[in-house]
């Protein structure tokens, strides 16, 4: 179509141009004629072939420029229009190589469409920061960074596979999550992880570095927290040493800046759905982020969805009704505070009979809200060593995240500003308390 438009111009460009050299001489001509006949007798015939000549010769004359030029026009416009078709099949060249390359980088994904399921996403979720997309990373990179994914380099594991220190460079360490699981629901988890934690960017969300597909093998590479989950702190080795009450309620309040931060500023809103306290990682100063978006649900509430988290953490209403909100998370919150405060697990087999468990919240609800036996059932690590009025006022707030009905369960938003004049300000929330004493509360 270029092509014909340019040939169009060159033509009637050429067309004015002949018309233009060709006026001239005939107004010449006609001029030359009409004085002939003003001031001279007419001729007679004989007499009239001497004077026709000059004018036969002049129309030859203009003839033959007119062909010179014709030609000359004609090869000008043959050499642009050449010109113009090796620019076209350049361009149509370049575009063939970039189109090529693309198509084998989409090979190398083996058919996971990862950048499209992003960018169909991308009309319904607001990225509310301006950081790029999260990086697809070489499978090799990651092998040699893991060495060769050796047992010494393992974290954790658990059902979706193990976790590996990576050394990326010098100075950047990172934890990487092979997934050994290939089920349709694993594949699945995976591109919604990929797809929410490459828009959310948060403080007190764990950022994604990238990912990798290579043949069966999927990868997602995370920073590296030093301190591993809450879980793991609670209940590992340690059994809680390492985390002291300012350290607790720190840990508590970026938990819920996390999930406020989902429910309140992402647009859609996120759910989690599987908040627990091995989904809640700790950096090299105690800062929690959340982790694990692979059950995540944009704009989820009052929606019918299918039943998936950890028994313990999962809301009532979603464990029978499959009914899936906000509140879901803050009920899930409200197990973890009962983690922090009591240092149990929210399933535990009964001491009398091992073959029964127990509910967490079942057993804590009641004992909760009594004050003359709350102070007994605290964690022994963190017993007598904080006011017993904020002590109550986070039980309180545990309770309300319990409540069975989801409509009597706060906004983690109020749970927020409930928790913030509870931890010191060095910390980041409001409390004024001797620096000495924060010190201390940070320290193993």
């Amino acid at each position: 179509m270029n092509v014909f438009i340019c040939f169009m111009f060159i033509s009637v460009f050429i067309s004015q141009f002949l018309t233009f050299d060709a006026t001239p001489n005939n107004l010449i001509l006609s001029v030359h004629q009409s004085s002939s006949l003003a001031t001279a007798p007419i001729p007679s015939i004989a007499d009239s072939s001497p004077g026709v000549q000059p004018i036969s010769t002049s129309h030859k004359s203009n003839s033959s420029k007119k062909i010179v030029i014709g030609l000359t026009a004609a090869c000008l416009t043959g050499v642009i229009l050449v010109l113009i078709m090796c620019l076209m099949i350049c361009r149509r060249k370049k575009i063939f190589r970039s189109s090529k390359i693309r198509a084998n980088r989409l090979d190398q994904l083996r058919g996971l469409p990862l950048s499209s399921f992003i960018t169909r996403t991308n009309s319904t979720f607001k990225q509310t920061s301006l950081q790029p997309s999260v990086t697809v990373m070489d499978y090799n990179l990651l092998k040699t960074a893991t060495n060769d994914f050796q047992e010494s380099e393992i974290l954790g594991s658990g059902g979706f596979g193990r976790v590996y220190k990576a050394q990326l460079d010098h100075n950047l360490l990172a934890a990487v999550k092979k997934l050994d699981n290939q089920s349709i629901d694993a594949r699945k988890e995976f591109q919604t992880e990929v797809d929410i934690l490459s828009k959310v960017h948060h403080p007190n969300i764990i950022t994604l570095l990238g990912y990798c597909v290579h043949d069966e093998t999927k990868m997602l590479v995370y920073e590296l927290m030093p301190n591993g989950s809450l879980d793991t702190q609670l209940h590992g080795p340690s059994c809680g040493t390492n985390l002291t009450w300012q350290c607790r309620m720190k840990i508590a309040l970026d938990t819920a800046r996390g999930l406020e931060y989902l429910h309140e500023h992402c647009k859609p809103p996120v759910i989690h759905r599987d908040l627990k306290s091995s989904n809640i990682l700790l950096d090299s100063k105690f800062n929690a982020k959340l982790s694990d978006f692979g059950l995540a649900v944009m704009d989820g509430a009052n929606k019918n969805i299918k039943l998936s988290g950890t028994l313990g953490y999962v809301a009532p209403e979603y464990l029978l009704d499959g009914k899936l909100t906000d509140k879901s998370d803050v009920y899930a919150f409200g197990v973890v505070l009962l983690e922090l405060l009591l240092k149990k697990r929210p399933v535990e087999k009964q001491k009398q009979v091992p073959s029964e468990y127990q509910s967490l919240v079942t057993w804590a609800m009641s004992q909760l809200t009594d004050r003359s036996k709350l102070p007994s059932i605290i964690d022994p690590v963190i017993r007598d060593t904080m006011d017993l009025k904020h002590l109550y006022q986070v039980a309180a707030v545990a309770v309300l995240c319990l409540q069975p009905e989801p409509s009597y369960r706060p906004l983690i938003t109020d749970v927020l500003h409930s928790l913030v004049p509870l931890v010191p300000v060095e910390l980041g929330g409001t409390l004024r308390v001797a620096e000495n004493r924060v010190a201390a509360a940070l320290e193993p």
